[in-house]
Formats: structure tokens, C-alpha cells, sequence
């Protein structure tokens, strides 16, 4: 459609970077598991019995390997989660998990970063997460490493310092809920379709960023994403 199909100016197309390639990854929707590593449960005193859950974030909230975030307004406890990316090629309403992993273009390395503070006021209240995890720049990716290469990680070391001392460390095979069984689930809830991400949860060490913090973080086998945290905008 051109541009005068429309009362304002299409806004810009989110999108993620492919390791090795020109080309760039569309990002339709962001998709987030929550509480998928035991030890992070646990960390945070929540009942770890109960299964991992999703919650969204918008594609715009997605921030590029190397940006400086500003530090979100309303927060005094502003934290990290380094997370394993999946990016889907294709998906449908309820995907198998045997058949879950044909629909995955790749992996990527994130960081869903939270207004902890509001997050627990929130849950507190039994209100919606939002205010605590969608906002500006929530969500810093890294290139995406295609499945076509490095086949569907299910171990290796996931990682994020701050300032060069490192916070969270764990393994991909620590999640309660592999990849192919998060497709599977979330599919149950949404149609999938290609272009959206998940976030597949984080391992234990979440703590608090502040302006100045360089934030490093990877995935073995996978990549790195660094970011710096700025001033209040």
C-alpha cells in the first residue's frame, strides 16, 4: 500500500539483525515466559510448583546489540533477565511439540529488563504486569543465529555480568519448559505466526541496574548482546 493509504506515516517496521546476513528478521509480536528457571522461582519467592506463564511485550519496546537505554521513568528498582531468544518462521493454533521446532528460524540472546518494584505492586494488587514489563526499550535483542546453522540449542551456558562481574549465570537445560513445549503451549493461547519472538525466561541473579552500567550477557554457542544503561530522559 503507499503511504497515502493512510491518515499518518506507516510507522517503521521492528526488526532484528541475522548474524552473516543483510537481511534483517521482521518482528511481528513478542512473547514472554514467565518464572522457567527453578532457581529463579525461587529467588523471588514465588511458588515454584506453579507452571511457567506468558505475558507480552510490544515489537517497538525491542532495542539493538549496542544501544544506550535510558533508564525508565517511575522505577527504583530497575532489573535485568538475560534470556534465550526464539524467532519463528511459521507457526498456526495448536502446534504439537513435535512438530514445534519445524517452525523456528533461529536464536538470539535478550534481556527482558523490569521495573521490579512495579512489577510486585502489580501482582500484589492481582493486576496485569505491563507497567512493570512493557515499556520503552524493554526488550534489548541480538542477532539471531539461523536454526538452518547451529541446529536447536537445548544446552549451554546463558550469562550476564554488569561492569564485568557477572550476576546470572545458568544453562539452557535448566528451563522447566523446553523450547518445543513453550511453542507448543503458547500456541494453545495465540496463533503464532512468523515474525513473532519468545522469550523463554531467565536464570537466577536478577539484581538492580543503575545509569552507567555496561551490561554484557550471551548464550554458548548462540552470541552476545551488550547494552549501557543511560540517564533519565
Amino acid at each position: 500500500m503507499s503511504q497515502a493509504t493512510y491518515v499518518i506515516a506507516p510507522l517503521p517496521q521492528p526488526a532484528l539483525a541475522v548474524q552473516g546476513d543483510s537481511k534483517m528478521f521482521p518482528v511481528r509480536r513478542i512473547w514472554c515466559v514467565g518464572r522457567n528457571y527453578l532457581e529463579h522461582i525461587r529467588e523471588l519467592g514465588n511458588d515454584e510448583r506453579n507452571p511457567p506463564f506468558f505475558f507480552a511485550k510490544h515489537a517497538d519496546m525491542i532495542a539493538p546489540d549496542g544501544a544506550t537505554i535510558p533508564y525508565p521513568t517511575l522505577t527504583k528498582d530497575f532489573q535485568h533477565e538475560v534470556e534465550l531468544v526464539v524467532a519463528l518462521k511459521s507457526g498456526g493454533l495448536n502446534i504439537s511439540a513435535d512438530t514445534a521446532l519445524d517452525h523456528v528460524f533461529g536464536y538470539g540472546v535478550g534481556v527482558d529488563l523490569t521495573r521490579r518494584d512495579l512489577q510486585t505492586i502489580s501482582r500484589k494488587k492481582e493486576q496485569p504486569w505491563e507497567i512493570g514489563k512493557s515499556f520503552d526499550a524493554s526488550a534489548p535483542c541480538g542477532a539471531l543465529r539461523p536454526a538452518a546453522e547451529i541446529g536447536h540449542p537445548a544446552k549451554g551456558k546463558i550469562w550476564l555480568s554488569v561492569n564485568g562481574a557477572e550476576r546470572q549465570s545458568g544453562d539452557l537445560s535448566d528451563m522447566i519448559w523446553n523450547t518445543a513445549e513453550i511453542i507448543a503451549k503458547l500456541s494453545l493461547q495465540v496463533e503464532l505466526s512468523a515474525g513473532d519472538i519468545i522469550m523463554t525466561g531467565t536464570p537466577a541473579g536478577v539484581a538492580a541496574l543503575v545509569p552507567g552500567d555496561e551490561v554484557d550477557c550471551g548464550i554458548d554457542g548462540i552470541g552476545t548482546l551488550r547494552v549501557t544503561i543511560g540517564e533519565p530522559t
